[in-house]
């Protein structure tokens, strides 16, 4: 038989509903305590002797899109305990159907705790509107607050990584338990005495990834000193495509040589690219001169003195690592040039027309960029000294990285050109693929061979960074442990900051980011 609907099963454990009223708006419920007892919160003796009745107005969860109000018939209790300090106590009810001077059933908050949780302040008072359960927006960040962050479980694998307030300005620093891929601890900074205090309190520790700076790496050498550190994978692989493209501009001089582009015509140049190589003209008479005062034998100090250029950069151009080089950048166009020629050899010479065209072919420019291209064009057809232009060094890594079959021909010979002209850039080309196939395959026997390989090529500077930070590579060749997990945590970290606009504390994005995990918890 089917059973009978009871008002009680509306109400929260404990109660029985006494009273209904409803003015179609919202609905009122009177209800009272099942239990003869309470429990005196000072000294935890038990009371059956009531001292008076008082009502309690609560909000709950709504009914058939109405919302509900819970009025409490509660009651107030002598206390039997003579050396108890209370007289009389209110009636207490357990902490999961009610809290004391609360204004909501334990129920509703846990509802509102998990809008707030999951949207914040204002999106989640706008869409608890909509559920019929009224709540402000700062109403719901104090529930978050209140609640805070759930203690977690001491880790033994850790991802620890740098996250932005706001970039180039102030950072803080994020930890991941690796093994339960979730955020425990967000800090104030990344200073090493702060991520060092953090880590000195969890000596289980046994594992920690990081990135390839030095901060965290110092203090996880001093808090845990037995603890494995493990560069992240990924920025080894990045760290070594950024030494290749330092190696291409470092070759700038003589790739412009090898590709006959050494000789630069001003009158084929732009009014943005003649100030540019104004600049550059500049800067190669001020590297002259210090050159010239080095090779007298001036010392640097005086060099600066009389240049009145800082020492990183005299000591750069002394080195021969200042790569200010005159360069036309890389132009919105040049997926399009070849097809430019083509129609330009073809006796279209309309740049207003070339334009037209190109916008069908999902060209965004503006027709001035075209314009200035024709121009040019036009110019060195009369002087019959077409312009030859460097790509840019990004434009040149790449084409000296990928597969032939996917170049066209023009960029063939130009690759072409650079691998007979520059053998050492070809020498750092191998050098970084060998180290990038070491890590993707896990090879360790081809370290220390790659090591000696690499110290006097173009990209001795990265070799030197993973000679100092051997053993953290070392274990990120062999060990199954990345950062990646952490970079993701930082992913959601930024979501979530960027829903408050970027106005929350330290205290409120930890509980957003690291509450969730509780709540699925007791979900489960």
């Amino acid at each position: 038989m089917p059973q009978s609907f009871r008002a009680t099963a509306l109400v929260p454990r404990g109660f029985v509903v006494d009273e209904v009223t409803s003015d179609g708006a919202s609905a009122l419920i009177t209800v009272r305590s099942v239990q003869t007892a309470s429990v005196c919160p000072g000294c935890g003796t038990q009371s059956g002797r009531v001292h008076s009745r008082y009502h309690r107005c609560l909000a709950d969860l709504p009914i058939a899109g109405r919302p509900v109000r819970l009025r409490v018939r509660a009651r107030r209790f002598y206390c039997r305990t003579v050396l108890c300090g209370r007289r009389v106590f209110a009636e207490r009810f357990d902490d999961d159907v009610l809290v004391p001077w609360a204004r909501r059933t334990a129920r509703l908050d846990h509802i509102v705790h998990h809008l707030g949780l999951a949207l914040g302040g204002r999106p989640a008072a706008s869409f608890a509107r909509r559920l019929m359960v009224p709540v402000s927006r700062d109403t719901l960040l104090r529930v978050i607050r209140r609640r805070g962050s759930p203690p977690f479980v001491r880790p033994t694998v850790i991802g620890i990584d740098d996250w932005a307030w706001r970039r180039n300005h102030r950072y803080g620093t994020l930890i991941c338990d690796l093994e339960r891929r979730r955020t425990i601890a967000l800090l104030p900074d990344r200073e090493p005495a702060t991520a060092r205090e953090w880590l000195s309190q969890q000596p289980q520790i046994a594992v920690v990834a990081r990135d390839r700076g030095g901060a965290y790496a110092l203090a996880t050498a001093k808090a845990l000193p037995d603890a494995t550190q493990v560069a992240d994978r990924w920025h080894l692989m990045e760290n070594a495509s950024r030494a290749f493209l330092d190696a291409v501009r470092k070759s700038i001089r003589q790739i412009r040589s090898v590709i006959g582009a050494a000789t630069i015509n001003p009158s084929l140049l732009t009014a943005a690219e003649r100030i540019q190589y104004e600049g550059y003209l500049r800067r190669e008479e001020d590297n002259a001169a210090i050159l010239c005062l080095a090779k007298d034998g001036i010392a640097i100090k005086e060099i600066m003195r009389r240049t009145g250029y800082s020492r990183g950069l005299v000591r750069r151009i002394l080195r021969g690592q200042r790569s200010d080089i005159f360069r036309m950048r890389e132009s919105s166009l040049e997926l399009y040039l070849p097809w430019l020629d083509e129609r330009w050899a073809a006796g279209d010479r309309n740049a207003a027309a070339l334009w037209r065209l190109l916008k069908q072919k999902g060209f965004r420019g503006c027709m001035r960029v075209v314009s200035e291209w024709a121009t040019r064009r036009r110019q060195g057809d009369k002087t019959d000294n077409a312009p030859s232009r460097t790509p840019a060094a990004r434009t040149i890594a790449r084409l000296l990285t990928v597969s032939r079959d996917q170049l066209s021909r023009s960029e063939v010979v130009t690759v072409a050109a650079i691998e007979a002209g520059v053998p050492l850039l070809v020498q750092a080309r191998e050098i970084v693929a060998g180290f990038q196939a070491m890590v993707r395959k896990g090879c360790l026997d081809m370290l220390d061979p790659w090591l000696e390989r690499a110290q006097p090529s173009l990209v001795m500077s990265f070799a030197n960074g993973v000679l100092r930070d051997k053993a953290a590579v070392t274990a990120a060749i062999t060990s199954a442990w990345s950062n990646g997990q952490t970079e993701g945590q930082i992913t959601k970290l930024k979501l979530v900051k960027r829903q408050m606009y970027g106005r929350g504390k330290l205290d409120l994005l930890q509980a957003r980011v690291i509450g969730p995990y509780e709540l699925n918890i007791h979900q489960m």
